[in-house]
């Protein structure tokens, strides 16, 4: 099982209320899949919202899974972008391997939606959270969960914290292996060796793959953050086979990285690790972890990605866009928008005024601040006059990751060009 259909269509039973942010009161007591068949119209939200483009979603989706398929890669989305079972599904039953998540928590969250393949990108070293690893795999021999370590000193102790426990299956880990001013991760590959033999050497843990996170080492598309993600990922290919050629794998192997910023320079490094029968040793699956795709954006996304329209066609667009009103106009050239940092992104780049509903968006407009319930929008120059209290704004967002966690509840609309724009589905969130 991939994903329990039952659970996650069981979410359109959930009755909607005070609970979800700008929900229409009018549609407060109505249970989700009552609430739709009314084909309800995007105005009768409340301000500041959060929307996601049916088509662009379909699209980004679609794109992903054939350009992995492609590049002949498996996808284990991350799932901590949105956190939401439903749009795990689709990613899930358009070809993903499995799904991405970040912590012990959400990866509990996941198996209550029946999520059977899970890479927990991190280590987990809480006694709780490693407990449960060992539970639920002992408890679903279908379950396959993976986790990672970057020292010798954190294997050892997840091997402790698994001898207190009961009895189970060996818990697969991945040595991580970072870079130098990085994030986590052994620093050298003789330091990750190491961290390989004493997983081998452990109890109740069993060497499953090499593992890494090239976004931490730049961000941009400058040439020296390019060199320095290929060198990365060509000692994390190193690294693989060492331990292939040592025979370290006791089963299959997993080589896994990739954020959404250079989803091509791991193709180009790892792909052809890829190794499904074993012809060179242990059965081998490269696994790129992106996750911001599915959602996209107007700003870092857009600006980094080798994937992104207009610069490739079809390309990644965003599903996700920002509506904010004017609520006052206390000066010529500035209006506050009813939403803030409570409501949209600004942790990579503050959001972009696109157009005003059923207005003209005046020439030059600017978001210069966001404070917790209000947007600055600057209006230099000719035209500020135009931007009425009361407009609309429809505004394009940076980083789906710090969009998604500022709402519970999340209209899905058929088209944001369309003039008139119908909601056709409600994504439930989990943060």
């Amino acid at each position: 099982m991939i994903i329990d259909n039952d659970v996650v269509d069981a979410l359109a039973d959930e009755l909607l209320g005070p609970h979800d942010k700008s929900a229409p009161p009018a549609a407060w007591g109505s249970a989700v899949r009552e609430y739709l068949v009314g084909a309800p119209r995007l105005d009768q939200w409340q301000t500041p919202l959060l929307t996601l483009d049916r088509g662009r979603l379909d699209a980004n989706r679609d794109l992903m899974a054939e350009w992995t398929t492609t590049a002949g890669v498996a996808l284990a989305p991350h799932g901590k972008t949105t956190m939401a079972p439903q749009l795990w599904r689709e990613q899930l039953v358009a070809g993903s391997w499995g799904i991405t998540l970040a912590t012990a928590w959400q990866a509990q969250l996941a198996r209550t939606f029946g999520v059977g393949r899970i890479m927990l990108a991190n280590t987990v070293l809480d006694p709780a959270g490693l407990a449960w690893v060992a539970a639920e795999s002992a408890r679903d021999d279908d379950f396959e969960i993976y986790t990672w370590a970057d020292g010798v000193a954190t294997v050892e102790l997840m091997d402790k914290i698994l001898r207190e426990t009961a009895a189970g299956p060996r818990v697969r880990v991945l040595v991580e292996l970072g870079g130098p001013h990085g994030r986590t991760g052994a620093r050298t590959r003789a330091q990750a060796r190491a961290v390989a033999a004493a997983i081998g050497a452990s109890e109740r843990l069993s060497l499953a793959g090499v593992a890494g996170y090239e976004g931490a080492l730049a961000h941009d598309r400058r040439p020296e953050g390019v060199a320095a993600v290929r060198s990365y990922l060509r000692e994390l290919a190193a690294l693989h086979t060492e331990l292939l050629t040592a025979g370290a794998y006791s089963g299959p192997a997993v080589v896994t990285a990739g954020g959404s910023a250079y989803p091509e320079l791991v193709v180009e490094e790892l792909a052809g690790l890829a190794d499904p029968e074993g012809v060179r040793g242990a059965p081998t699956t490269v696994v790129l972890r992106s996750g911001a795709y599915i959602v996209h954006d107007d700003g870092f996304y857009a600006g980094i990605s080798p994937l992104a329209a207009p610069a490739r066609e079809p390309g990644l667009r965003s599903a996700m866009h920002g509506w904010a009103r004017v609520v006052s106009r206390p000066e010529p050239e500035l209006a506050l928008l009813d939403g803030g940092k409570r409501d949209f992104p600004l942790d990579e780049g503050l959001p972009v005024p696109q157009l005003v509903v059923g207005g003209t968006l005046p020439p030059n407009a600017v978001v210069t601040a966001l404070n917790d319930q209000h947007t600055f929008l600057r209006l230099p120059g000719a035209g500020a006059a135009d931007l009425p209290v009361g407009s609309i704004v429809r505004l394009g967002l940076s980083h789906p990751c710090t969009a998604f966690d500022k709402w519970r509840l999340i209209p899905v609309i058929d088209s944001v060009d369309a003039p008139d724009p119908r909601v056709v589905d409600l994504i439930r969130t989990y943060f």
